[in-house]
C-alpha cells in the first residue's frame, strides 16, 4: 500500500545507549556500590581500555580520582586541568565532572575530558588573543600618548614664539600628567609581588564598595543586595577585593547609561564542588566563595565576549581596555578566577568572582 501523500515518517528516538555511544566525551557510569556499569568509545580510548574489562569492577581498579571528589559525596563535583592516576594509561591530565543522577539514589555519571588535547587545540586561539593585545596596546598607546605630545609641542613652539608662557606651561603640566597616569595604569600589571591574603568577611566590604558607588559614579542607580547570610569568610586581601569590586560596579554603572532601567544586583552564595587551578603551576583550590554582580545593561558584543579579559579589549569607543584585565589579573592573584556570562530571563550581564574559602 503507498505512503499516504504528505505523511512525514519520524523514525524512532535513538535509545539511551546509543546517545551515551556518541558522545565525544569520556562517560563513565557509576553504581551505588562505586561499580563501573557503562563506559562509552570515548572513554575506551581515553583510558585505553575496553568497556568488557571494565564493567562490574571497581572504580578505584580502573582509575584514581582526586582525593576531594571523596569529600563530596551527594553532591555534584567539577575539577578542571587536574591529574589522575589511571590503571592502563598512568597519570592523564583531564577536565572531570561528577553529577548525582536525579530519582536514583547512589548512582553518579563520571565525565573525562583530555585536557592536554584542549590546551593543545588552544595554542592558535591563545596567540591570537596574545596577537590582539599587542595590536591593542600598541594603537591605544599611539592614540593616548601623540595627542597630549602634539598639545606639548604646540604649547612650546608659542611660548618660544614669546607667548605668555604661564597659561601655556599650566598646559604642559596637565598634558604630562595625563601621560604620567596612562603609564602609571599600566604598571599595575608588573607587580608581581605577592598578595597577602588573610579570612576576610566580605560584607562590609560589599557594604563600603555600594556606599562609594552611589554616592559618586552609580549616583540614581538602583543597586540592590541579594546575599547569602550563612557565607563563611573568604581568603582574601581587602585592598585587591575592593578595587575588583569598584571596578565592576564602575563598569556596571557607565555601560547602563543615563535612561531606562538602571539596575545593578550584588549576589553571594556558597557553591559546593566547585575546584579549578586559577593558573598554570597554581594547586587545584577548591573556590566555593561566589561574589556576582550584575546588571541589566545589553552586555558585551559576541565578537569580544570571549576575549573581555584580554588587555586592551573593550567594547566602548572610549575605552582603554586595561580595568577588566587588572581586575582578573587581581582576581587570580587572590587564587580565584572570574567569569562574565549572560543570565535569567530577561538577561542580565553577570560578573561571577569564585574565591577560596579561609581555613577554619
Amino acid at each position: 500500500m503507498a505512503e499516504p501523500r504528505g505523511r512525514v515518517t519520524i523514525a524512532a528516538a535513538p535509545e539511551p545507549a546509543e546517545v551515551l555511544a556518541a558522545l565525544p566525551v569520556a562517560v563513565l557510569l557509576i553504581d551505588p556500590d562505586e561499580r563501573i556499569v557503562r563506559a562509552n568509545a570515548e572513554c575506551e580510548l581515553l583510558l585505553n581500555r575496553s568497556e568488557r574489562s571494565m564493567i562490574g569492577r571497581p572504580l578505584r581498579a580502573v582509575l584514581a580520582l582526586p582525593e576531594e571528589v571523596d569529600g563530596q559525596r551527594g553532591r555534584g563535583f567539577a575539577a578542571f586541568d587536574t591529574e589522575i592516576e589511571t590503571r592502563a594509561s598512568g597519570r592523564i591530565r583531564v577536565d572531570l565532572a561528577r553529577v548525582e543522577l536525579a530519582d536514583h539514589p547512589g548512582w553518579r555519571a563520571i565525565t573525562l575530558h583530555n585536557a592536554a588535547t584542549t590546551r593543545r587545540l588552544g595554542h592558535s586561539a591563545d596567540r591570537a588573543a596574545a596577537a590582539r593585545s599587542a595590536v591593542g596596546a600598541a594603537a591605544m598607546l599611539a592614540h593616548e600618548i601623540k595627542n597630549p605630545l602634539s598639545s606639548i609641542r604646540g604649547a612650546a613652539q608659542l611660548i618660544a614664539d614669546g607667548a605668555p608662557a604661564d597659561e601655556l606651561t599650566r598646559l604642559v603640566i596637565d598634558e604630562v600628567d595625563r601621560i604620567a597616569a596612562l603609564i602609571d595604569r599600566m604598571e599595575d600589571f608588573t607587580d608581581t609581588r605577592q598578595l597577602v591574603l588573610e579570612p576576610l568577611n566580605i560584607y562590609p566590604l560589599l557594604a563600603h564598595a555600594r556606599g562609594v558607588a552611589l554616592a559618586g559614579f552609580a549616583r540614581g542607580v538602583t543597586i540592590e543586595e541579594r546575599f547569602d547570610p550563612s557565607l563563611p569568610p573568604a581568603l582574601a586581601n581587602r585592598d585587591a577585593l575592593l578595587q575588583v569590586l569598584l571596578n565592576l560596579l564602575k563598569n556596571a554603572a557607565e555601560i547602563l547609561g543615563p535612561r531606562g532601567e538602571r539596575r545593578i544586583v550584588l549576589a553571594t552564595a556558597y557553591r559546593h564542588g566547585m575546584a579549578v587551578s586559577p593558573a598554570p603551576g597554581r594547586p587545584r583550590l577548591p573556590l566555593p566563595i561566589e561574589i556576582c554582580v550584575m546588571d541589566s545593561g545589553p552586555g558585551a558584543p559576541e565578537d569580544i565576549a570571549e576575549h573581555l579579559f584580554d588587555p586592551f579589549v573593550s567594547s566602548r569607543p572610549e575605552g582603554k581596555g586595561l580595568g577588566l584585565a587588572l581586575v582578573d589579573k587581581l582576581v587570580r592573584d587572590m587564587g580565584g578566577i572570574i567569569q562574565y556570562s549572560r543570565e535569567g530571563t530577561p538577561h542580565m550581564t553577570v560578573f561571577r568572582i569564585l574565591l577560596p574559602r579561609a581555613a577554619a
